[in-house]
């Protein structure tokens, strides 16, 4: 077995290598850059209105039934978002690239935010009914928009695998880590107890998926961000010197000399890319779940998770790892990384405030990428038995990813998620004029006062539309 994953490994990382240098990056940039310039940075421009529609109510369907919230799609999307990417990823960044690899995080998700809105606005547009919930996301648009439902199904069958089992195992692999290094706990009976509680929320359905995110995910990023601002204040002195550090590395002429310029640039993108998953048609699938007015809507609160999964949360990580030094003196990584980091800061009992971070950040973000598999499996096929065998796979491979390496694990992610966020790019710039005709549609309302409403026909010529009325009918959308 350890042969096994000793070649897996290595042949993987080939894989790795290929792909983030020479592909993946510069078509990230290149595509973040073209959707923010076609709608005129709308991360900046609607950067207040993101915060006025996030508290919207679901619309009311014409059989009375409610669909979920702006709020409760947004804290799935968040649950997946906000996992180990945020405490893990960045120490892992920063041990690996330097302190210059935060600069090249914060640059991603800026750029990658213009996708983010593209991509969920694209969802919203193109989701489909289901019982009395919506489901959608790139497979959906793939299907619908561009009529190439091949390429939904290569994309389904990818964030399946992606998110449902590795990207769960790198979540169960982090919790356990962070367990064993604080109470040494067995990582095997880690995984045997969060497979269980896995288990009891995956069968709940959609509803209770979002019920859990929205409690987990906001209780305990306002505390963790509520620490990491007490660390900022009490070395306040000590910011402008870290702030000059990460830019010095991000672009001194040491570091290119050295060769760890393209490490910075490289782990911080990949880090990035891996916790805000801007453009990788992951977050669109829980944008599609919100029962809103105009798709739009979602579009900006699903951009807004964008900046608070890596300016705000990441950012936190980062500077509790930068102040205390630790990154340069030990030879830590990942999880462990951030908790010797925060114990410099704050003293023993901080390895048990990440481990209980951790957990709740990490759990939230398996049942988040649980159901990114469940609605794919349902664009492929509607089977019962197969949603039950994807079931048992999740909750399997959430044990497996408690004992396994921990370079193995986030190996496959990375070439996952770069095989994900090519095909996705590919589909949202070839349907990137139907988002910004929403956009200017929902523009065009704001500035006559109203509160915008869409229609399958707002837009001239919009086919494989099912969840919109028409405008002549006048009914409320559903």
């Amino acid at each position: 077995m350890g042969n096994f994953l000793e070649l897996l490994n290595e042949g993987v990382s080939y894989l790795n290598n290929i792909m983030w240098t020479y592909v993946l990056i510069a078509l990230l940039i290149i595509a973040g850059l073209y959707f923010s310039s076609i709608t005129k940075f709308v991360q900046l421009r609607y950067f207040g209105e993101m915060f006025r529609v996030i508290s919207d109510k679901a619309t009311v369907s014409a059989d009375g039934k409610r669909g979920l919230s702006s709020f409760q799609a947004f804290c799935i999307s968040a649950a997946s978002r906000v996992g180990t990417g945020n405490l893990a990823g960045v120490a892992t960044a920063i041990a690996a690239g330097g302190p210059g690899a935060v600069f090249w995080m914060w640059l991603i998700a800026f750029i990658g935010a213009g996708s983010s809105f593209i991509e969920s606005t694209l969802a919203q547009i193109y989701k489909v009914k289901d019982k009395d919930e919506f489901r959608g996301g790139p497979a959906y648009y793939m299907e619908k928009g561009l009529n190439k439902r091949w390429m939904g199904i290569l994309f389904a069958i990818i964030i399946t695998f992606c998110f449902g089992l590795v990207f769960n195992s790198v979540q169960s692999n982090t919790i356990s880590l962070a367990l064993n290094g604080a109470y040494g706990m067995d990582r095997f009976w880690i995984g045997i107890v969060l497979s269980v509680l896995t288990a009891a929320v995956i069968f709940g359905g959609v509803k209770r998926i979002a019920n859990v995110s929205s409690v987990i995910v906001p209780i305990m990023a306002v505390l963790y961000l509520i620490l990491a601002f007490y660390i900022l204040i009490m070395n306040i002195s000590e910011v402008p010197a870290m702030i000059g550090l990460i830019l010095e590395n991000a672009f001194g002429i040491r570091e290119a000399a050295g060769g760890t310029l393209g490490a910075a640039m490289m782990m911080g993108i990949k880090r990035g890319l891996f916790s805000n998953e801007a453009g990788m048609g992951s977050a669109p699938n829980a944008a599609a779940t919100a029962a809103v007015s105009h798709p739009v809507k979602q579009g900006l609160i699903q951009t807004l998770g964008v900046f608070v999964d890596t300016i705000l949360i990441c950012s936190a990580t980062a500077f509790i790892i930068i102040l205390s030094g630790t990154y340069a003196s030990s030879d830590l990584d990942g999880i462990q990384l951030t908790q010797a980091a925060l114990s410099s800061h704050v003293g023993a009992w901080a390895p048990s405030f990440i481990s209980v971070a951790i957990f709740l950040f990490a759990f939230s973000s398996i049942v988040g990428n649980y159901y990114y598999g469940e609605t794919n499996i349902e664009f492929i096929k509607k089977s019962r038995p197969a949603l039950f065998i994807y079931r048992i796979a999740v909750i399997g491979m959430v044990l497996f990813g408690s004992v396994v390496d921990l370079a193995v694990v986030w190996n496959l992610a990375d070439l996952f998620m770069g095989i994900m966020a090519i095909i996705n790019i590919i589909a949202i710039t070839l349907l990137a004029k139907i988002a910004l005709a929403a956009l200017k549609d929902y523009r065009n309302q704001r500035k006559e006062g109203k509160d915008p409403v869409f229609y399958a026909d707002s837009i001239p010529g919009l086919t494989g539309i099912e969840s919109w009325e028409t405008r002549k009918s006048q009914k409320p959308n559903s």
